[in-house]
């Protein structure tokens, strides 16, 4: 194929773009950008085919409440399964193979979901969806930070904001499934082979980097010990995926118990929180290009934090939904930027930087929502979101403290 470049990382993790990809189109790396980009899309899509339908499934199988989230907590235990070797995984493969294999079964475990017929059985299907969720989660990031290398300035945003379009989407083709009266299984297979094309059509476009094989002495010294930086990253990121978990799970019920909002109102907390999140997304890789990386780090871990105290002061339609959009607007560009980050390390491989700080990150966001609920139980959700209020404020100290953020 014309244009077509492999790239072989070195040892130290440095890669070797501007050399490799000096004669290539520019035509080409638009090209390589678009890919990425579906196949970020395709993974957001896959996940909110699944999340549209939850309560379809519920009702078919006859799940209380209280069965339904002890099932749901079998996908973070499939991610943390997995977690440990979705790095090496990359790291011996290749991210653009593993990318290619982890959201093709992404999507059979989506429609094996759609043809659960006993608690057990959804069970295990969700264990599957956690797990390969988790391997395209780290070969899609690694690609997005190859790619962004290719540039050669911040582009990782609008991948993600791709995600959460893609979010969007699946929840507008969800409610077009159901008025049509489809039965989920039916739903699963046409989104799954929809991402199907979508990868037949893209595969060829992914950057494909293969290591070289590096010295027993250098292996050891990579996995003795984390890279401090990367723990601290994984920290901020923490803290963001912190304040985004509550705000997937507990925005509708701030705005029903603590707003005191009523029927279809209840949803424009999350409505609100998405629409910032998403446009975010897409703006930030040029505020970022304007700012430095660094600066709007500590704008947006402050935005979080005012957003959040807003909420809590003013707990009225109108200041409310602006502080649900001010977090939005501030969750957006965090995790891109550290990933990003993450992946430039020195003497680390991208993927496995990217598994260090997705491993501390991903806490917050299956720690997160299931703590508010208990505080908010002995106390209030107000409380509780004060509380989640001071971490925006850590991640714009740690931002400002960590040297390796000089952008």
């Amino acid at each position: 194929m014309e244009g077509e470049v492999k790239i072989t990382d070195k040892p130290t993790g440095a890669l070797a773009y501007k050399k490799a990809y000096k004669d290539v189109k520019a035509s080409y790396l638009n090209r390589i950008r678009w890919a990425v980009t579906l196949f970020y899309f395709a993974m957001g899509l896959n996940f909110a085919t699944w999340a549209s339908r939850i309560p379809d499934i519920k009702t078919a199988l006859d799940l209380t409440e209280g069965d339904l989230g002890t099932i749901l907590f079998c996908i973070p235990v499939g991610q943390l399964f997995i977690m440990p070797f979705s790095g090496k995984l990359a790291v011996k493969y290749g991210s653009h193979s593993m990318v290619v294999l982890g959201l093709s079964l992404y999507v059979a475990a989506l429609m094996l979901l759609g043809f659960a017929d006993h608690q057990w059985q959804l069970s295990l299907a969700l264990f599957f969806f956690g797990v390969c969720s988790n391997v395209t989660n780290i070969s899609v990031n690694t690609q997005g930070i190859y790619t962004e290398g290719l540039f050669r300035r911040a582009v990782m945003s609008s991948f993600h904001g791709a995600w959460s379009t893609a979010g969007f989407t699946g929840a507008l083709i969800g409610i077009g499934m159901k008025a049509l009266h489809l039965k989920p299984h039916i739903h699963f297979i046409i989104v799954g082979l929809l991402i199907w094309i979508v990868i037949f059509l893209n595969y060829r476009y992914l950057v494909k980097v293969k290591s070289r094989p590096q010295q027993k002495q250098e292996k050891k010294k990579l996995f003795s010990k984390p890279d401090t930086v990367l723990l601290w990253l994984g920290a901020m990121s923490f803290c963001c995926m912190l304040s985004e978990g509550i705000m997937f799970d507990w925005s509708g019920v701030y705005f029903t118990d603590v707003v005191k909002t009523k029927g279809a109102l209840a949803v424009l907390g999350y409505a609100s929180f998405m629409a910032m999140m998403a446009t975010g997304r897409f703006l930030g890789d040029t505020v970022i290009r304007k700012l430095g990386r660094k600066t709007v780090l500590i704008i947006s871990g402050c935005l979080i934090s005012a957003g959040l105290y807003t909420a809590v002061l003013l707990p009225y339609l109108i200041p409310a939904t602006i502080a649900f959009m001010m977090v939005g607007l501030g969750v957006s560009t965090i995790v891109p930027s550290i990933y990003s980050i993450a992946g430039r390390r020195p003497n680390i491989a991208p993927s496995i930087a990217l598994q260090t700080v997705s491993s501390v990150s991903f806490l917050g966001f299956m720690l997160g929502p299931p703590v508010i609920g208990h505080v908010a139980h002995v106390t209030s959700l107000r409380i509780s979101f004060a509380i989640i209020g001071m971490f925006g404020f850590l991640i714009a100290f740690l931002v400002y403290r960590v040297k390796a953020i000089t952008e």
